[in-house]
């Protein structure tokens, strides 16, 4: 019988463009809106500035499979094919989608879930737990990946384009940072090392994941 083996990985984690919603400062969860042209254009300026790793300098390229980081992955690594993993999608704000922080403020619901420092599910939605365990499965699911385990090198460098809340779901949750302390912008990236344990048959469960090393760009 195989011994599981433990392996590395340099994540590059990306948040997605600008979108409309974003702009306005909306919530945004579930709604598959497109890069705003302003997104872009912010992008297209980081990128010429050498803020994301090149083509070359970066094995294998996932995103969320919500439109603005699918077209956010495709414009920073257009030489890549963009794999989607489902359960790195943002998390649903329920009824509060699509509404801006003071539409909110007379709603006694609201008010709540700020005393609770975030934890209350959102109203229709989901809970920061129940996001926050979505989000590990989908880094496992990431790691489990053939391309993954195909990758050169002893500690192969591997893109992510992903939402705000994914980042601070996965720093949180394997990275030992306080939740909202892990907030980036839109564009903003961090790079951080990924140290797993692989199973015999190639899958890595959340259990066996550590993140350290982080350091934002």
């Amino acid at each position: 019988m195989r011994d599981r083996t433990d392996a590395q990985i340099e994540l590059v984690l990306i948040r997605h463009g600008e979108t409309e919603a974003n702009l306005a400062h909306r919530y945004e969860g579930r709604t598959d809106e497109p890069l705003a042209k302003e997104g872009i254009r912010k992008l297209c300026e980081k990128r010429a500035a050498g803020c994301y790793p090149g083509q070359e300098d970066v094995a294998v390229v996932f995103a969320s499979p919500m439109l603005r980081c699918v077209q956010t992955a495709e414009l920073l690594f257009p030489a890549h094919r963009i794999r989607r993993i489902g359960r790195l999608r943002e998390i649903d704000f329920g009824e509060w989608e699509g509404k801006r922080y003071r539409e909110l403020a007379g709603d006694a619901r609201y008010q709540a879930w700020i005393d609770s420092g975030g934890t209350l599910p959102f109203p229709g939605g989901e809970s920061r737990e129940a996001f926050v365990r979505r989000c590990a499965e989908g880094l496992a699911e990431l790691l489990s990946d053939e391309a993954v385990r195909a990758a050169r090198g002893s500690v192969p460098r591997i893109a992510l384009v992903a939402h705000g809340g994914t980042v601070m779901a996965l720093l949180s949750r394997y990275g030992g940072e306080e939740y909202f302390s892990c907030g980036c912008k839109n564009g903003e990236s961090c790079r951080c090392r990924v140290c797993f344990c692989r199973e015999p048959d190639g899958v890595v469960r959340p259990e066996q994941v550590r993140i350290r090393d982080v350091r934002r760009d």
